[in-house]
């Protein structure tokens, strides 16, 4: 659960927190930026505010709704973070968690499994009395609610699918595909067309593939609540919903269509992104944010396309989600709660949105996305997906599940990964 779901949280942001997921010292990395001498809000989050001349997109969009808050309300938010120096210590998960246990900030920014942990500690605000959470798509409140408590929000929803070069996919007259056995057949005449790694793979997303297989119905169909009742209740297991997408995962290393050893080493994108690029393999999986970065998958020389995962319901994209919480006993509360309430506004949003051209959390904002981003964009706009973090299950997914696939990757066999996840599921239950 020691990782940063590339999740996390918020399209580019999600890739700075993912840079950030090394180990740090922080007695000796932390860093505060200076502020003036007057209302104060203190944000920790896993980068320091933007300096003159620093190309982020990323940061800067949200420095400039940072901005909107400090301008409207009259007070200085204070950046707290730290360096990853240090790669032999703390993650920023370990280090958010220390520093939300003990007051130290105002607002945070979190992972998945953090806002779950927090949530269920109670050390996080309600947030859904805040007047702009009402403008939140369904996605959002369902996926970031602990025990009825909507207890942290993002500026962006981060959906994960397949990136395909589509003019590989042109060159073999075959059509991108929807089910998993479309996905093994194309696989298949890749592989005998001396395509040696159809499907480019790191250590961290291949969990997608289980999610999109194993939720495809509890999340578009009319028993969502109660499946997951039942699976909190421990009536219903996660690894029955889950057996089959780990089965589909072996086959494929089996049959060579993954590398499972060198996923097993990859970092995300550095790993198998140069292959891609270079046209070897015609397939990896990353989130909506990589699309638009020059240093991810933003320049192709290829025509490209995003698509959903592969499930029996057709092209399914995968949602994750982290967020910005309060602390509930937070030393400035009511300024807290009105610097949030600003940047959740339509209108921070929207700028927001239209800086990093991400899926914004407000049902009100429309996202222009590029061409390759189409297929994953209509299907979200039709309220088709599932949900790779959701703090309304007890067992945490995105960590939990990223380790059980790593598993898998190092050779344990599918039953073992099985009884991997019922262990989990027996412990989140005894909590």
């Amino acid at each position: 659960m020691k990782r940063i779901g590339i999740v996390c949280l918020t399209g580019l942001i999600a890739l700075i927190v993912c840079g950030c997921q090394g180990r740090v010292k922080p007695d000796t990395n932390l860093i505060a930026d200076d502020g003036r001498e007057n209302r104060l809000v203190n944000l920790f989050g896993p980068m320091e505010k933007s300096k003159p001349n620093m190309e982020n997109a990323s940061r800067n969009a949200f420095d400039r709704t940072i901005s909107i808050a400090e301008e409207r309300l009259g007070l200085t938010v204070a950046y707290r973070t730290y360096t990853a120096e240090n790669y032999t210590e703390k993650t920023y998960d370990d280090v958010t968690l220390d520093r939300a246990r003990n007051n130290m900030d105002d607002l945070y920014l979190l992972n998945p499994d953090t806002i779950q942990i927090l949530g269920e500690e109670g050390r996080l605000l309600d947030l859904s009395g805040l007047e702009n959470t009402q403008n939140l798509r369904d996605v959002v409140k369902m996926a970031n609610t602990v025990d009825g408590k909507l207890v942290a929000v993002p500026q962006e929803v981060v959906a994960y699918g397949l990136f395909v070069n589509k003019d590989m996919f042109d060159r073999y007259n075959l059509k991108l595909p929807d089910t998993p056995d479309d996905l093994m057949e194309c696989c298949r005449i890749f592989k005998e067309n001396g395509i040696e790694t159809p499907i480019g793979a790191n250590r961290w997303w291949l969990e997608n593939f289980v999610f999109a297989m194993a939720y495809a119905d509890l999340y578009n169909g009319d028993s969502t609540k109660a499946e997951i009742e039942a699976l909190n209740r421990g009536e219903a297991r996660y690894s029955d919903y889950m057996r089959p997408g780990f089965e589909y995962l072996k086959e494929m290393m089996d049959k060579e269509y993954i590398d499972a050893k060198a996923a097993f080493t990859y970092e995300a994108i550095d790993g198998e992104g140069p292959d891609f690029l270079a046209q070897k393999t015609p397939i990896v999986m990353a989130y909506w944010g990589a699309a638009n970065a020059e240093t991810a998958y933003g320049k192709p020389d290829f025509e490209m396309r995003v698509i959903g995962f592969p499930s029996h319901l057709g092209q399914m994209p995968v949602v994750a989600l982290s967020g910005y919480g309060i602390s509930v006993d937070a030393e400035h509360l009511e300024d807290t709660k009105d610097v949030l309430n600003t940047i959740l506004s339509d209108e921070a949003l929207r700028l927001y949105s239209e800086i990093n051209k991400v899926i914004s959390p407000s049902k009100n904002v429309e996202v222009d996305c590029i061409p390759a981003l189409e297929p994953l964009n209509n299907k979200i706009q039709e309220n088709v997906y599932v949900l790779g973090s959701n703090a309304n299950m007890k067992m945490e997914q995105w960590g939990n599940i990223c380790i059980v696939v790593r598993n898998l990757l190092n050779g344990a066999t599918v039953d073992a990964c099985m009884a991997e996840i019922d262990r989990l599921q027996e412990e989140s239950m005894n909590k």
